[in-house]
């Protein structure tokens, strides 16, 4: 079993790069994001609270994100109670729901008080985070993938002023975290610059190590 978590700046294909490590190694992939989604189009009490503050256009809280990937985790981490709700996301699956040995997490953490947060959500279900992988992109490659993305979803809109914000955005904030897990030996910088493959082929030489251990 091993645990990773991935970061990238917009653009670096984070979340490409690890619904493919998912697929490739059984993993079970955990975005952030993605559960948000899923709340919100399940129109669930927290789906809720979740909207409404995404449409005041602002970021939802801790409460509300750990609160989804700690159901997450336990929920892909531990054999189903019979006698419990059925989870929304296997309601279409029969019998006991396939556990991948492993787990990929994308969208979080983005602050050390969440990474803490994580350990601790590890912690509780015996488990451990095993490698933190940071794909590295260069800056002009990440604005030119991001145009590109834009208009393809008809959001060409975004200036490059406004994406090299974003980016930059990106790192202040996320620079004391990859710190906190450069100090704990867990960070792997990977080059993301090139072709999706490329990248893949990079990031499935760390996870290989890690798995000879």
């Amino acid at each position: 079993m091993i645990n990773i978590v991935i970061f990238g700046a917009p653009g670096a294909g984070k979340g490409t790069q690890a619904k493919l490590l998912a697929e490739k190694y059984d993993f079970l992939h955990i975005s952030t994001g993605e559960l948000l989604r899923q709340e919100v189009a399940l129109s669930t009490p927290t789906g809720l609270r979740a909207k409404a503050i995404m449409d005041r256009g602002d970021l939802v809280g801790d409460d509300i994100v750990v609160s989804l990937l700690s159901r997450a985790l336990v929920n892909r981490s531990t054999l189903p109670d019979p006698d419990s709700a059925v989870d929304p996301w296997d309601a279409q699956r029969k019998g006991i729901p396939h556990r991948p040995e492993g787990c990929i997490i994308d969208g979080f953490p983005r602050t050390v008080q969440q990474a803490q947060t994580l350990e601790f959500l590890f912690s509780k279900l015996q488990r451990r985070i095993d490698c933190v992988i940071a794909i590295d992109v260069p800056r002009d490659e990440l604005v030119h993938r991001i145009h590109e993305r834009a208009a393809v979803s008809n959001r060409s809109d975004d200036t490059e002023d406004v994406i090299r914000h974003r980016i930059e955005e990106y790192d202040l904030k996320t620079q004391p975290v990859l710190d906190y897990y450069r100090v704990s030996g867990l960070l792997v910088s990977v080059d993301g610059s090139g072709e999706i493959a490329e990248t893949n082929g990079r990031i499935c030489q760390v996870i290989d190590a890690r798995l000879k251990r």
